[in-house]
């Protein structure tokens, strides 16, 4: 099969094309044959040599979410048979022709939606879901501020917010973007480069944050939330670290949580992606949520997808297709 490879820690020029033997599914795995697969931030954090892939993931084929059709089931597979459309959350592999999938990890294609548009889902809906949802308590009503809210992440955050009831901000660096973040369901952007988004929203507050950010957000963040309020990290691209008045989180009662999906074992995935079906697929059947692909890209070409997407000029979603 063709793989995209990372042929050594580096620029986007370090990803090959390559043969790689197909992947043979063992028990309980299912093999796909990928039609697309989503470009995320991980993936090029792997790239650079800075996010290890977990023990038993591809070392050197990057990729999270993928979706295509099932080929082959191994043993002890009972839900799919071979011709399935699926889409899946995976711990690598994903930039393939083929890629090995534990089956509780696997969810169908919403009805009338492309491979494309699938693809795009499970990295970011099991990451929101999870993080803003299980982990961040998010419910109708709540004021949520998500930043980056022009990236997968946010877009898929806004739409799912606003769905459940929520009352949504978002932070976004131009205008264009802002109006992409409007036009998900925002009820608000903040344009960072010409706002403060703390003096934006000191007057109201906030009880939840989703932040890919850290640095010096963290205490604006802290700030900004009222009484048992919540802050979750997904990143800290500015930054990992920052003082924080104990004091003003104690008698807040704030809570600050975090958390990664790679790490997590399949058992964990599998409870998830059953709770995303309940709760998430029946708004992507009924066309209440909607894809933002920004841009398309033959599987050879995600040099070009990298970097476009580590120029930030993207809005949504950065697709590549097999075909």
């Amino acid at each position: 099969m063709r793989a995209i490879v990372i042929t050594k820690p580096g620029e986007p020029g370090v990803l090959q094309l390559q043969e790689r033997p197909v992947p043979i599914p063992a028990e309980g795995e299912v093999l796909i044959r990928i039609k697309a697969a989503g470009v995320n931030r991980p993936d090029i954090s792997q790239r650079k040599g800075n996010y290890p892939p977990p023990f038993g993931a591809s070392p050197d084929i990057p990729g999270l979410e993928l979706a295509g059709i099932i080929e082959q089931c191994g043993a002890g597979c009972t839900r799919w048979k071979v011709g399935d459309a699926v889409c899946a959350l995976v711990t690598g592999g994903g930039y393939a022709e083929y890629a090995a999938v534990p089956d509780g990890q696997c969810l169908p294609v919403p009805a009338g939606w492309s491979f494309a548009e699938a693809a795009v889902l499970p990295e970011t809906v099991f990451t929101v879901w999870h993080n803003a949802f299980q982990r961040g308590q998010l419910k109708k009503g709540d004021k949520f501020l998500v930043h980056g809210g022009s990236g997968g992440i946010g877009m898929t955050a806004i739409q799912l917010a606003k769905a459940f009831g929520a009352i949504v901000y978002a932070t976004a660096g131009s205008a264009e973007k802002c109006r992409a973040c409007l036009d998900a369901g925002a009820d608000r952007c903040i344009n960072y480069k010409e706002q403060d988004f703390e003096e934006a929203l000191a007057s109201e507050g906030v009880d939840l944050v989703l932040d890919i950010i850290g640095g010096e957000y963290i205490p604006k963040n802290l700030r900004l939330l009222r009484p048992d309020g919540r802050l979750v990290f997904l990143n800290a691209i500015r930054g990992a670290k920052a003082e924080i008045d104990i004091f003003s989180l104690m008698s807040k009662r704030l809570m600050i949580t975090g958390s990664t999906l790679r790490v997590r074992n399949t058992a964990f995935k599998a409870a998830l992606a059953a709770d995303v079906e309940k709760n998430v697929w029946p708004l992507l059947v009924a066309r209440k949520f909607r894809p933002f692909i920004y841009r398309e890209f033959p599987l050879a070409e995600a040099a070009q997808a990298h970097e476009l997407m580590e120029s930030s000029g993207h809005i949504g979603k950065i697709v590549l297709l097999t075909d």
